[in-house]
């Protein structure tokens, strides 16, 4: 069984964002659980992506990882570390969701 190209371009963002929210837990890799799920993580993001690469443009597929990883690391960075987010952090991440939309919606660069 395939699987679609999207979910497994989904797949590829959750576990990064799980990989490197663990990063962060490990402590500097001092603690090897956290690695180890950080490790894991990236693995099976780097995996998915390629397989995703296979399917949809590059630009196309790194532009949605990179622009949702950031934005979800950002959201479980506040959320879980109590990271500090001002009002420009807030518009910055606005625009890389409008600038992943505006790539997927109205560019050309994936028509094949």
């Amino acid at each position: 069984m395939t699987l679609p190209p999207y979910l497994l371009l989904a797949i590829a963002i959750v576990a990064e964002v799980i990989a490197t929210t663990a990063l962060k837990q490990s402590a500097g890799f001092t603690r090897m659980v956290p690695l180890a799920v950080s490790m894991a993580g990236y693995a099976i993001a780097l995996f998915c992506l390629s397989l995703t690469l296979d399917r949809i443009p590059t630009g196309i597929a790194y532009a949605i990882w990179s622009g949702v990883g950031i934005v979800l690391i950002t959201a479980l960075a506040w959320a879980i570390h109590g990271q500090r987010l001002d009002g420009a952090a807030v518009v910055g991440m606005g625009l890389i969701i409008a600038g992943v939309v505006v790539l997927n919606l109205f560019s050309k660069a994936g028509a094949g």
